[in-house]
């Protein structure tokens, strides 16, 4: 039996029928989705959780997309929901599929924010290997810690993100998060499980993807959700909800709305 995590969460708009979860993606936490769930909240019942390792939530060593779908799967039982509608971000967007895939009676409408169905080639080694150097001891401030990282980590808004995991308690800086899990399970993040034993989602599932981005390419995509619909962003890459939020929330709502 794998074992559930409870998921911290954030809460907006008025409770509805068919509530919108929207998860995050790696190293993020729901505090990074924040301004777009206050514009959907207006139209939709919105509940952001930190997923497992990340956030408020509690930290397991096991993290790959089949534990965070029995986490989400729980989330929604103790939500007392039936059916959800789901907006995924990267790692949040491979979670989001996976568990339509694995539960389709439990999803009505399926959000996929720049992320494929695929294994990617990157990996975090260098990324966690620069966060874990830094002499956290000896930082008296962010902005300390922010330069510090700017060798590894040249992009600000990057380093800016990565450093909201590093929290300051009783006058001294620790990680929110644990590297070494981090670490462990990096790989299963950057993979997508084989889905080889798994029916194919025939729905208009939607697609956003930064036009700059090259993270989803249609092939990647219809074979396992045929009736995509796939939307690209301008002036937008992995980032397009921040970069491009206008058109982000334009596209998201005028999914939501059709029938």
């Amino acid at each position: 039996m794998m074992s559930v995590v409870k998921l911290a969460f954030e809460q907006f708009g008025e409770p509805n029928t068919a509530p919108l979860i929207i998860l995050h993606g790696f190293f993020a936490s729901s505090r990074n989705w924040r301004q777009v769930a206050q514009k959907l909240a207006v139209n939709h019942c919105v509940y952001v959780p930190d997923l497992r390792n990340h956030g408020a939530s509690p930290h397991h060593p096991v993290m790959d997309y089949q534990a965070m779908a029995v986490d989400l799967l729980a989330f929604i039982d103790q939500q007392g929901f039936t059916v959800v509608n789901l907006l995924g971000h990267s790692m949040g967007g491979k979670l989001a599929m996976w568990f339509a895939l694995n539960y389709p009676d439990q999803v009505n409408k399926l959000i996929v924010a720049d992320i494929a169905p695929v294994s990617y080639q990157h990996n975090f080694d260098q990324l966690i290997n620069a966060l874990n150097a830094l002499p956290l001891a000896a930082i008296s401030n962010r902005k300390q810690a922010e330069m510090l990282l700017a060798e590894a980590i040249p992009e600000l808004s990057y380093r800016q993100f990565l450093l909201q995991n590093l929290i300051l308690e009783n006058g001294h800086y620790r990680w929110r998060i644990d590297l070494d899990i981090f670490r462990h399970t990096a790989p299963n993040i950057v993979a997508f499980p084989d889905c080889d034993h798994l029916t194919p989602l025939c729905r208009k599932i939607l697609f956003i993807a930064g036009a700059t981005s090259g993270y989803v390419k249609e092939e990647d995509v219809y074979a396992l959700f045929p009736d995509a619909i796939l939307r690209f962003i301008a002036n937008a890459g992995h980032w397009l909800h921040v970069q491009q939020p206008d058109a982000f929330l334009a596209q998201v709502e005028h999914y939501l709305k059709s029938t």
